[in-house]
């Protein structure tokens, strides 16, 4: 019985480290190709064992996050965790029917995640939402690109969600958001930034009906103006 509980608990704690090793890729801004500190360096950073970043690194090396090049270390092989296309949405030739689609797809989903995300975040999963939160509007205002922040916001609401079926589907939503944002991104910054602390607000202060409200809100003014792109494109076809 010891074993056992034993076993569980370094499971947990690996998918922790692991958590926190994309989350790290994420804040360092590591780029596709970019090559990892050592085993050493990041035991001391995480404050665990080689073994556990050994296990982390296997976890995201299956998701198809990490690539090990044996002999040289280990790099950065993709941002989108699991499969970057699980629905082969790539071949898709009509973009901007896609990001629409897409975005019905987001109000079906996110509106309710956003909600379950207001009931069941913890403290320290709301400190770090405000940080994802934060970066997306310092890079809005410095006139920078923020799709990494974008999504990087989007799919960490989720996870404050606490919902083991929402993780999966995840892929969906980062395909989502890049679509989305390729057509949007230059006409919504002010309503990004706005309706992104409205999100925020609903999950800070537990409020779900604020949460849900804020996000359809979201969605639905970057639905309006991918209409508006669809239209302008079969006029000048």
């Amino acid at each position: 019985m010891m074993a056992g509980l034993t076993n569980i608990k370094n499971q947990a704690l690996t998918e922790r480290i692991e958590d926190h090793l994309f989350q790290y890729i994420l804040d360092e801004r590591l780029a596709v190709g970019a090559k990892l500190p050592n085993e050493y360096e990041l035991a001391d950073r995480f404050g665990v064992s080689r073994g556990t970043i050994r296990e982390a690194v296997k976890l995201l090396v299956s998701r198809g996050v990490l690539r090990v090049k044996h002999g040289s270390g280990t790099y950065v092989a993709s941002l989108m965790p699991l499969k970057a296309d699980p629905l082969g949405l790539d071949a898709i030739e009509d973009r901007i029917q896609l990001a629409l689609d897409l975005t019905d797809v987001r109000l079906m989903l996110e509106p309710a995640i956003a909600e379950l995300a207001a009931r069941n975040r913890t403290e320290e999963e709301a400190q770090r939402l405000t940080e994802y939160c934060d970066a997306v509007r310092r890079r809005i205002q410095a006139g920078e690109d923020y799709l990494i922040e974008d999504m990087r916001f989007h799919w960490y609401l989720a996870k404050c969600s606490h919902n083991m079926v929402v993780e999966p589907l995840m892929p969906i939503i980062d395909a989502a958001v890049v679509s989305i944002a390729n057509i949007t991104r230059k006409e919504l910054l002010t309503a990004t930034v706005d309706t992104h602390q409205e999100i925020l607000n609903g999950v800070l202060d537990q409020d779900p009906q604020a949460a849900r409200a804020a996000v359809a809100l979201h969605l639905e003014m970057n639905r309006i103006v991918i209409k508006h792109a669809q239209k302008r494109s079969k006029e000048t076809k």
